[in-house]
């Protein structure tokens, strides 16, 4: 089994780019075989994690999948789960809750904490969650794009991912905007509405706006911090 501890690039096997799954739905069989229930999906159920969830239904449709709920999601993205749950009732579907409550981060860091110091309220309700998770297993699922720039943009189907001494699988690497939206169209998979409201990327209601362009599809995040990563990719 190829760990963080032994993982080396010489090691890895090659997948064919193939025009329908660009090496998907490949890089998933392999890593399902490779790591079985060691490997989980952390799924933010944008429109990039649905596609990434159809096609981990067609290789192992009970895969353990992980939502990070830092409660101040969108609406429309607790009814996108509750959607995905019913389209693919056999997937293990955990809402992976932070260990401070908004009341208890308020009360200890002070109010609108996103706001003052967004750096640290994404530790507390994404970073230190997916931590914990990833303790607990030796591989995890990102649906990351190279179209997407930045770190992004060197990203391979397997990465060495010392944030979290872990190996993580980017099955999307080769997939445009326009690829993704395709997939989801032929297959009329349920998805976030907010994707057709201006939001190319979603993710806490309380620092996610509208982007309105293709040239930079997180331009919607954190608008006036400077920062556009959580922190789980870089």
């Amino acid at each position: 089994m190829i760990t963080f501890e032994n993982f080396q690039q010489s090691d890895l096997p090659q997948f064919e780019v193939d025009e329908v799954y660009k090496g998907a739905l490949n890089t998933l069989q392999w890593a399902y075989d490779q790591y079985g229930d060691d490997i989980v999906y952390g799924c933010s159920f944008g429109i990039e994690g649905i596609v990434v969830l159809d096609l981990i239904s067609k290789v192992k449709p009970n895969a353990k999948i992980v939502f990070l709920d830092t409660n101040v999601h969108f609406k429309e993205t607790y009814d996108t789960i509750r959607k995905v749950k019913e389209k693919y009732p056999d997937l293990q579907i955990e809402m992976k809750q932070p260990k401070l409550t908004l009341e208890q981060q308020a009360s200890q860091f002070g109010e609108n904490l996103w706001e003052t110091n967004p750096n640290k309220c994404c530790q507390i309700r994404k970073l230190d969650s997916l931590n914990e998770v990833l303790s607990q297993s030796t591989a995890w699922i990102s649906g990351l794009r190279r179209e997407q720039g930045g770190a992004r943009a060197k990203t391979n189907f397997i990465n060495s991912d010392g944030k979290f001494n872990s190996i993580k699988i980017c099955p999307l690497i080769h997939w445009t905007w326009k690829d993704v939206w395709r997939y989801v169209s032929k297959y009329e998979l349920p998805y976030n509405v907010l994707h057709d409201q201006g939001y190319p990327s979603i993710g806490c209601e309380k620092c996610t706006k509208p982007a309105w362009t293709e040239e930079d599809l997180r331009a919607g995040r954190w608008q006036g911090q400077g920062k556009t990563e959580c922190g789980l990719h870089g």
